[in-house]
């Protein structure tokens, strides 16, 4: 029998290799199975040095808060922000997000992660009088105990005020635990906070979420956006979603806006906030006083003048 040292103990290789093709079979979604293959080991065990390298990172500070600015419509003003964390992996580089957060996800480092990044969002918010700063949860990050006075305290500390700090979240926090889910977004409210709903349109229940919950905002998903004037279809959702926001009294946010003709469909139609490479990639948080100093692409007016100095 073929036998491998792991930690000093010896395994058979079999065990070891339907091992692998387990987790592979768990990454892929429920009720599959997976045959070994070469090479599942190999991308294993970089799974576990990237989620080794995550856990320093967060430890030791080391990742960036990023952040993209989101345009009032008409004024073409920067109204707030949306926060966005970046990892330089020594080493490797910068990481897409794609990569790490769903690692974040699976292995529980989405806690201290998300914690980290509302924190330091809510502390560099405060350097930029007048901006708002949405910062995503994810659906782990919800259902941990004491959300409301986690972000209470985390105001406290920071010294933002409650209305500049808006919290996004997707309808896959509210599949589960629906009345737990409810109460907690009340409570935020409660505080002052202002609750989003993000990728508006991708699912299947977001309608009926907006029966259950008054949002603040409703983020139109740039999936959409980006086949205005391509997809009739999708002209017709962005049309619908934006006079069902204005219906609620809901701001409406549209997300990836890259052109001109976009921007000027959003306008017509209402749309309050916009956000995209039209008006500024995410950029780093020494960046964003820049930005509000300056004129915008396709912009004839300054972004804003709520700082002077």
């Amino acid at each position: 029998m073929e036998l491998q040292r792991l930690n000093g103990h010896a395994f058979p290789l079999t065990l070891k290799n339907a091992d692998v093709a387990m987790y592979r079979a768990k990454k892929d979604g429920r009720n599959s199975f997976r045959f070994f293959e070469v090479g599942m080991d190999a991308e294993l065990q970089e799974r576990k040095a990237m989620e080794r390298d995550l856990r320093v990172a967060i430890q030791n500070n080391e990742l960036e808060m990023y952040y993209q600015p989101l345009i009032e419509t008409h004024g073409r003003a920067m109204q707030g922000v949306e926060a966005l964390v970046r990892w330089n992996r020594p080493g490797f580089g910068m990481v897409p997000p794609g990569d790490f957060i769903p690692l974040a996800e699976e292995t529980g480092l989405i806690i201290p992660l998300g914690d980290w990044i509302l924190r330091t969002s809510c502390r560099q918010a405060t350097e930029w009088p007048n901006l708002f700063v949405a910062v995503n949860l994810s659906p782990t990050q919800f259902k941990q105990q004491d959300l409301i006075g986690l972000v209470k305290q985390v105001l406290h500390d920071t010294g933002l005020t409650p209305n500049r700090l808006e919290l996004e979240i997707t309808e896959g926090v509210l599949l589960e635990q629906t009345a737990y889910s409810l109460m907690t977004l009340r409570g935020l409210q409660e505080l002052g906070v202002r609750i989003a709903m993000d990728d508006f349109g991708t699912g299947y229940s977001s309608l009926s979420y907006l029966q259950m919950f008054a949002f603040d905002k409703i983020k139109l998903d740039q999936s959409f956006v980006q086949e205005l004037g391509k997809s009739s279809g999708a002209t017709s959702i962005v049309r619908t979603v934006l006079d069902l926001g204005r219906s609620l009294g809901m701001v409406t946010t549209a997300e990836g806006v890259e052109t001109a003709s976009q921007r000027d469909y959003l306008t017509q139609q209402g749309c309050n906030q916009m956000q995209g490479y039209l008006f500024s990639r995410p950029v780093p948080a020494a960046e964003i006083k820049n930005l509000l100093l300056r004129t915008y692409p396709d912009v004839d007016v300054p972004v804003a003048k709520a700082l002077s100095s």
